[in-house]
């Protein structure tokens, strides 16, 4: 891989590499030191035109466990704002030395743009570009690390095994993705790398938050909630944010309230108990609370919520290790 930038581009051996070497950096995070050699000299740049806090900070805290020099740069503050472009931004950053460049734009296809315009290094001396979320489009770093997650739990330790299910894929699992799929890079990301691994989704959300040519998707489709849990008893249920902020006449020009929605594709205790006993669930953040998912829901034990971010700064590093470092595993390397 010379980018990362879709989960389109990886093919099943792709994903099970980066999922594996994921594996090996997070068992190094469990030592008392937990930086590691690899990238020393190199530099990884964190190009940030959309908020983020979760996103940024696990990408810099991936570098700097592989001890990366890292540079933030928000274009809140920056000359961006002053009407330098994405171009001129870029030059600038090849001109500092800069080795990957970590980008989320509000524009769909910016990191692709970077990737492939030459602005960033010639076609043989490239800098990494990797996708931190653009616009609709793809979040690949994010399905990465919920399949990394659903291998841990529902392959690694199914029947009471041990491990992180380290070569294997997903293949037969049942995954339900929930709610505002039209705004969401996650859905999308996640649909093409969970099909890839083998295994089956569902999306299920209002007719008006469901995208114009969703049927072409490698995917079903479901308006209703609690037959999707009764009737196909899914591994794992991703609950997906409402993005209020993009719906650019507020909630109600999607559906009719907050209430009606929560009580129709909400996860609450009575859809809680629904779930078969091994089913996970799990949620990208940041989480409205009330709306997607009760308390109740995000806090039981069922939950893996807050075990997808720590296995998110895993994922990236293994990314930033794959990207930098050479396309072999990371057992028997300088790690």
């Amino acid at each position: 891989m010379k980018h990362l930038l879709s989960t389109q581009d990886l093919s099943l051996d792709e994903a099970i590499l980066v999922l594996d070497t994921a594996a090996q950096m997070a068992a190094t995070q469990s030592r008392e030191i937990k930086k590691l050699p690899t990238l020393r000299g190199r530099t990884v740049v964190n190009l940030f035109f959309e908020d983020s806090t979760r996103t940024r900070i696990s990408f810099e805290t991936a570098a700097k466990r592989l001890s990366a020099d890292v540079i933030n740069f928000s274009a809140k503050g920056s000359s961006v704002s002053k009407g330098e472009s994405l171009k001129d931004t870029a030059l600038t950053l090849h001109a500092m030395g800069a080795d990957a460049v970590v980008v989320r734009h509000w524009a769909s296809g910016a990191p692709h743009q970077l990737a492939h315009s030459g602005w960033l290094g010639s076609g043989d001396s490239p800098v990494a570009v990797l996708n931190a979320g653009d616009g609709t489009h793809q979040h690949p770093t994010q399905a990465l690390l919920d399949a990394f997650t659903i291998r841990r739990h529902l392959v690694g330790r199914a029947g009471g095994a041990t491990g992180d299910g380290v070569g294997r894929d997903l293949k037969g699992l049942r995954v339900a993705i929930v709610g505002d799929v039209l705004h969401s890079r996650v859905a999308r990301s996640n649909v093409q790398l969970l099909r890839t691994l083998g295994a089956d989704v569902t999306l299920v959300a209002p007719p008006t938050l469901l995208p114009v040519g969703v049927e072409t998707w490698p995917c079903a489709t479901s308006y209703d909630l609690d037959e999707t849990l009764a009737h196909w008893a899914p591994d794992a249920v991703m609950m997906l944010r409402v993005q209020r902020e993009r719906m650019s006449g507020g909630a109600g020009a999607f559906f009719p309230s907050p209430l009606e929605y929560s009580r129709r594709y909400g996860l609450d205790h009575r859809r809680l108990a629904m779930l078969p006993g091994h089913t996970v669930v799990m949620h990208p953040g940041p989480m409205n609370r009330g709306l997607e998912i009760s308390a109740e829901a995000a806090d039981s034990t069922r939950s893996v919520i807050v075990e997808q971010v720590a296995n998110g700064v895993a994922v990236r590093m293994a990314a930033l290790y794959l990207l930098l470092a050479g396309g072999s595993p990371a057992e028997g390397s300088a790690i």
